[in-house]
């Protein structure tokens, strides 16, 4: 684990006051304090490995950090933190979860705990104790990490995806205010590009960003994967018109996204090539601690993601639940661990170290300070609430969580819309596939 105190934090005022608050002697008092009255208590000596998601804010790491080395000081815990990409999260866990060994926790994306039901620690006691004492959870993020009535992990936060924009380019395009609905949103996107100032969307295998946005397409048609009963349906006039739109929304579009990890709009974004797509905060987050992007940060602002012809929000966000193994030899110090994290005394200091990048998954932190910090961070705020669980109308099960991970509609979308196939034949790759999920 890295040494706090060596640490430089490059991040602007709030989120240095937020960090400086977290490392501070009152979290460590507090921690003491929590340990001695916890539910749970952890094993003497306990030692634990947790993989997380790489930081996106290196604010929130150290926030992070500063939790970790404060549950250690009031239990004796040691837990060993490394990093690693969204896309090698889920290959990385299946392995420790097939070897039973390697891992004890894994604060990872979307619905992770249900692809090893079995191999993961049951969280009913913590899910139960958090969302009594916190005013209970968001509908979409609770209903993704239960199976039936078992917790299979807890929603820590949710990566909120929201449409990021330079308002000089969409004001110069003619959308003084920015879009509410398809039809407007694609033309945008054409005026966006006569001006030469293009969107972009991630079509490549991008864990966040293109799971996001196509499945937000898909289901803003009225098009679904599985219909209630988890019958495969994806062939149908809805998913077909769903195809159209893309298409020709994605002739809009800057070149080179069929190839974009979830770090690449950020890049294109940042050196000035794109004018909007959607993203975390974490673009406007980097534009403001640079100095010499003053200009952009100040051009940048956010939006809600514009509905379909369903009529009503259709939003995959990025879900960041955590989970513990059932082989781990510490278990009530994994469940300790992750009660700790969602206290008030640190969860709402992290959020403001997050500066916005992760957004609350507990109704009693909807009021969090930082969404009020900077008018741009708002939007945000709404993800765990306006969210779709992963499953569409079917049930967020380990073939729901499958299908994400193998980017099946990802794929459907970016086959036709580069050309590799038609639609017909995209749709129908797409249901071959399904349907061996589901079988």
């Amino acid at each position: 684990m890295h040494d706090l105190t060596r640490r430089t934090l490059l991040q602007g005022g709030t989120a240095l006051a937020a960090a400086g608050a977290l490392t501070g002697p009152a979290l460590f008092d507090f921690a003491r304090a929590w340990a001695d009255t916890a539910p749970w208590k952890p094993e003497p000596g306990a030692k634990m490995t947790l993989m997380r998601w790489k930081r996106f804010v290196p604010a929130e790491d150290d926030a992070f950090n500063a939790i970790v080395a404060a549950f250690k000081t009031a239990t004796g815990t040691e837990i060993n933190v490394f990093s690693e990409s969204f896309e090698d999260l889920q290959p990385k866990a299946s392995v420790a979860a097939n070897v039973g060994s390697g891992l004890d926790m894994v604060w990872g994306t979307h619905a992770l705990p249900q692809l090893f039901p079995t191999k993961v620690l049951k969280m009913n006691d913590v899910a139960d104790y958090l969302g009594k004492k916190y005013g209970g959870w968001a509908e979409a993020p609770a209903t993704t990490c239960k199976q039936g009535n078992d917790w299979l992990g807890i929603p820590i936060a949710t990566v909120g995806g929201y449409m990021t924009y330079r308002k000089s380019a969409t004001d110069k395009a003619g959308f003084k205010d920015f879009p509410k609905d398809f039809p407007t949103f694609l033309e945008m996107c054409k005026a966006l590009k006569a001006n030469n100032t293009p969107a972009g969307f991630a079509l490549g295998h991008a864990t966040g960003d293109a799971n996001g946005w196509l499945h937000w397409l898909l289901w803003g048609h009225g098009a679904y994967t599985v219909d209630k009963n988890d019958k495969v349906i994806i062939n149908s006039p809805e998913t077909m018109k769903a195809l159209e739109y893309c298409k020709t929304l994605s002739d809009t579009f800057i070149s080179g996204v069929a190839s974009w990890n979830d770090s690449s709009n950020n890049k294109a974004f940042l050196a000035g090539e794109l004018y909007c797509t959607q993203n975390g905060i974490s673009i406007y987050v980097a534009a403001k601690d640079d100095p010499t992007k003053k200009d952009l940060a100040a051009d940048t602002y956010h939006a809600l993601m514009p509905v379909g012809p369903v009529g009503h929000p259709t939003e995959l966000q990025l879900l960041v639940p955590m989970l513990a193994f059932n082989f781990t030899k510490y278990p009530n110090a994994a469940k300790a661990f992750i009660a700790f994290m969602l206290e008030k005394e640190q969860y709402e200091k992290w959020l403001i170290a997050s500066r916005g990048y992760l957004t609350q998954t507990l109704a009693a932190y909807e009021s969090s300070p930082i969404w009020t910090a900077d008018p741009k961070n708002q939007v945000f705020s709404q993800a765990s609430k306006r969210m779709i669980p992963i499953s569409g109308l079917g049930t967020p099960g380990e073939k729901a969580e499958a299908a994400i991970a193998d980017f099946i509609v990802v794929d459907m979308f970016a086959n036709y819309c580069t050309g590799a196939k038609d639609a017909k034949t995209s749709i129908s790759e797409a249901e071959r596939q399904l349907k061996r999920i589901y079988r």
